[in-house]
């Protein structure tokens, strides 16, 4: 048999080097060695095969479910007795174990051994987990051998931290070849679709088993028990295509010709971001395994891939790595404080980036912080214990307070005692003893498992230990079941959709198309728009009930899997109308009403015959999320000033502002204002308010979008119709007869001289007067023509309104102070509610008769003091 140039037998070339060094009495030298390739190139076989031809190794992988796989590899070969399995939450450690395969995290560095290797280096630059492969990466050795497996865009800076190095490349198997964009629906057999988030995953899944009969799905969160059973059901057949997210981009082997990706972006924990040509190339290389090859491509829905990106993962030519992220190892375990800030100690190479706060680091700082702890942690045992405990994987991925108060359990238990409260964590396992709820409940009861499966394994944290992983390792099987079997129903069903008994006695089958559109037995009967199902008005009236009973089962499923997608889709998809009703893609499928107050608007899902009370309050509380993402955005900082912290004058004038929608006129609070102090004008400006000569406003909410979010919010409000917004630019419009000048603050505009000025225009105009009213020389003319955009004429009115008179000389009008028109500045009085507003009917005249002053007051002894 012929063998390609590159063949390599790891075991047999092992054995006969140790013999010839043995007989030529040469002296042995640790060798490192650096393997690498692309995808594909069974480098993790090359690394197993040289393990085994020592007496004894260890191997790291990026992934519990990899060690696990690798695991059962080993033992096949040497047999459970000298095969050790080390990863967080499972430890099988036989007494006289010769090789160990571990999670990178979990490798017992202290354990000498000839051979050692670690899978995946490049992810020495991943931002969360870059700094423990690293770590390994300068520190972790064989006594005889070392191998580094992983991307060749790690080798320039493994060739500056690791000088004697030696290399072996390899190349791919089989060709890695792109096609381009195809829909979901037309991907051939044997393909697996990634996508980047769980609901994406969902909705895909539940259109491939509409359309094809079923998908197997793989998660980053499912156990190794329920992967296993996913994944083997789509080695056997019973399903043609696996949707996963990208945990199918490290190592995970299976029969997949073509890899289509649902997405080019992903939340990688932080924020969301484009995937960088390597990602893509590692999830794209699951295609064509061993010697057969494989394609890879988008979907049709986002379009195709850009030419540079093709070209450089088809010829495996990707961008060098320069740097990767470090921790210090050298930890200080005085005191608390010591260790965080010996975390945070800087490298002395350029190659070296400073980690980012990981969560083992976020949960120290958390936990220093309380004074309980804190006080507690001031030997080097106790730092070390609640470092130790910081380890704890946040499996659950809950609020970071959440985390870190179990940790903080822990913590005090454990220095309380010699061991934690067993009936504590009987109590806090027996709870997760559970198989009910759906697929999303059960991943997470399946997390918090694995919380306690990692506790288990810490012999000095619990008393009787080992009977604690049996409990726990028994539930996580039985979670597992229940959660493979949730997912088979519900995303492997072959039939394509329910079948109905017709009144002819004959089979039919109804479906749903991507498109919406319903049809029955081949029959078109309608479609559905949003979530509401409109019937084919061309169907006959005898036969409409028989077709639309037979479709009730299909349009139930598909709304469910709209459900589900509604509530993933970005808020891109979301949209609102003038009136206030919301559309989804287009369909309508909720509207606004008056809420609580006038910027918390209710939201009410419509009515629709195929969705429950349940489902409408998911709808609800996604348009929620959706609404308050989208007022923050356009009102700005009205939003907070609901909440900001203010007291007195400054909160009553806070409301007052909130309630206008971001504005309100100096004359209203005038009594408030000559109330107010230093600090509360001070804390209001904090606030983002401005408090002009006319209005007291927020400047950033007379932009577009704020004015068409207060022009709905105000009508909402008021129960009435919204009228037509003043255009985008304009800072003035004619005020009419019929004009709503409540309608127009609300807007951002304040009516004087028969027009509305956007307040921040009339502010500077206000402001620039008063300027020159006090320097005694008035120049009204260009300058203010052009904020407003007005001829004279025009806007005239305006300055007299605001107190302004002209004498005309010829053409040449001189301008002065004269006072505010009184009708305007004092026909005030305060309503019921306390709020300054306009008296009706006339004014009561001032008498000109001079009152009596009274012999005993303060007044008659000063006209009796004479002065000289």
């Amino acid at each position: 048999m012929l063998r390609p140039a590159y063949y390599f037998n790891p075991l047999s070339d092992t054995i006969h080097a140790a013999i010839l060094r043995r007989m030529y009495g040469v002296e042995e030298r640790p060798v490192v060695t650096a393997v690498l390739g692309p995808t594909n190139t069974g480098k993790t076989h090359y690394a197993i095969g040289r393990m085994l031809g020592h007496a004894n190794g260890m191997i790291g992988f990026p992934l519990r479910l990899l060690a696990r796989e690798n695991y059962d590899r080993v033992v096949e070969q040497k047999g459970l007795a000298r095969v050790a399995l080390i990863t967080g939450e499972e430890k099988i450690i036989p007494p006289r174990a010769d090789y160990f395969v571990c999670t990178v995290e979990s490798m017992p560095l202290d354990r000498e051994v000839e051979f050692l290797a670690i899978d995946e280096i490049q992810m020495c630059a991943d931002p969360e987990r870059g700094h423990v492969f690293t770590d390994r990466l300068l520190r972790a050795r064989g006594t005889r051998e070392t191998l580094f497996l992983g991307a060749n865009t790690i080798r320039p800076v493994v060739e500056k931290l690791v000088p004697e190095a030696n290399y072996v490349s390899r190349p791919r198997l089989s060709r890695l070849t792109h096609v381009g964009p195809r829909k979901i629906t037309r991907l051939p057999r044997h393909s697996a679709i990634v996508a980047f988030s769980i609901n994406e995953v969902y909705s895909i899944a539940e259109l491939i088993r509409r359309k094809r009969g079923g998908a197997a799905v793989v998660l980053g969160a499912l156990s190794p028990r329920t992967r296993n059973a996913q994944v083997e059901m789509y080695q056997s057949g019973d399903v043609d295509y696996l949707v996963a997210t990208d945990a199918i981009g490290m190592g995970l082997n299976m029969k997949i010709e073509h890899v289509a990706f649902a997405g080019t972006r992903k939340f990688d924990g932080r924020n969301y971001r484009n995937l960088t040509t390597s990602e893509i190339a590692q999830i794209a290389g699951r295609a064509g395994r061993h010697i057969s090859d494989g394609t890879f491509g988008p979907i049709a829905e986002i379009g195709g891939f850009d030419e540079d990106v093709v070209n450089a993962i088809e010829q495996h030519s990707l961008q060098p790595l320069t740097g990767v992220y470090w921790r210090n190892a050298d930890l200080d375990f005085r005191t608390g404080r010591g260790l965080l800030k010996s975390l945070e100690e800087p490298a002395n190479r350029p190659e070296l980036h400073r980690a980012r706060d990981t969560e083992d680091k976020i949960a120290l700082a958390s936990l220093l912080n309380d004074v309980t702890i804190r006080e507690r942690a001031t030997t080097p045992d106790t730092v070390r214990l609640l470092w130790d405990i910081c380890q704890i994987p946040d499996f659950r991925k809950t609020m970071a307070d959440v985390h870190a108060s179990l940790l903080g359990r822990l913590f005090r238990e454990l220095t309380n005692s010699s061991f934690l409260d067993t009936d504590w964590v009987a109590s806090q396992v027996t709870k997760l003893d559970r198989v009910d709820g759906d697929i999303d409940t059960l991943m997470a009861r399946i997390a918090h498992v694995r919380t306690w499966t990692y506790i288990s394994h810490r012999a000095d944290w619990l008393k009787d230990s080992a009977s604690w992983q049996a409990r726990t390792r028994e539930l996580e099987d039985k979670i597992s079941d229940a959660l493979h079997k949730s997912l088979t129903q519900r995303f492997v069903d072959r039939r394509a959709a329910a079948l109905t008994r017709m009144k002819d006695a004959d089979d039919y089958t109804s479906m749903v198309s991507p498109e919406g559109d319903v049809s029955v037995g081949g029959e078109f009967i309608g479609y559905l728009e949003g979530f509401r199902f409109v019937p084919d008005p061309n169907s006959t009236a005898s036969s409409r009930q028989t077709l639309l009973s037979a479709a009730n089962k299909a349009l139930r499923g598909e709304i469910e899997s709209r459900i589900d997608t509604f509530c993933g889709a970005p808020d891109s998809a979301f949209s609102i109308e003038e009136t206030g009703a919301i559309r989804w893609s287009g369909a309508m499928v909720a509207r606004l009403e008056k809420g609580a107050d006038i910027v918390s608007p209710g939201i009410v899902v419509l009515a629709r015959d195929y969705l429950s009370v349940e489902q409408r309050e998911r709808l609800r509380r996604r348009l929620a999320i959706w609404v308050d993402t989208q007022l923050a955005d356009a009102l700005g900082r009205l939003i907070p000033l609901r909440s900001a912290t203010l007291e007195g004058v400054a909160r009553g004038l806070a409301y007052r502002i909130v309630e206008g929608l971001g504005s309100i006129r100096r004359a209203q609070v005038l009594q408030e204002l000559s109330q107010m102090s230093k600090e509360d004008r001070t804390a209001l400006r904090s606030c983002g308010v401005r408090i002009g000569p006319e209005t007291l406003f927020l400047p950033a909410l007379v932009k577009p979008k704020a004015v068409k979010w207060r022009a709905l919010l105000w009508a909402l409000s008021n129960g009435i119709s919204v009228q037509e917004v003043p255009g985008a630019g304009l800072v003035t419009v004619p005020v009419g007869e019929d004009s709503d000048e409540s309608f127009l603050a609300a807007c951002g505009f304040s009516c004087l001289g028969k027009r509305a000025i956007r307040v921040d225009v009339l502010d500077r105009i206000a402001v620039d007067l008063q300027r020159q009213s006090r320097t005694g020389k008035m120049d009204i003319g260009a300058a203010q023509l052009n904020l407003l955009g007005l001829s004279m004429a025009d806007a005239r009115p305006i300055f007299e309104a605001l107190g302004y008179v002209a004498e005309e000389n010829g053409d040449t009008l001189t301008w002065r102070w004269g006072g505010r028109p009184k009708t305007k500045s004092r026909n005030l009085h305060k309503d019921e509610a306390g709020f300054l507003t306009r008296r009706s009917g006339n004014r009561r005249k001032k008498s000109s008769k001079k009152g009596k002053v009274e012999d005993e007051s303060p007044f008659a002894k000063l006209r009796e003091l004479k002065l000289s």
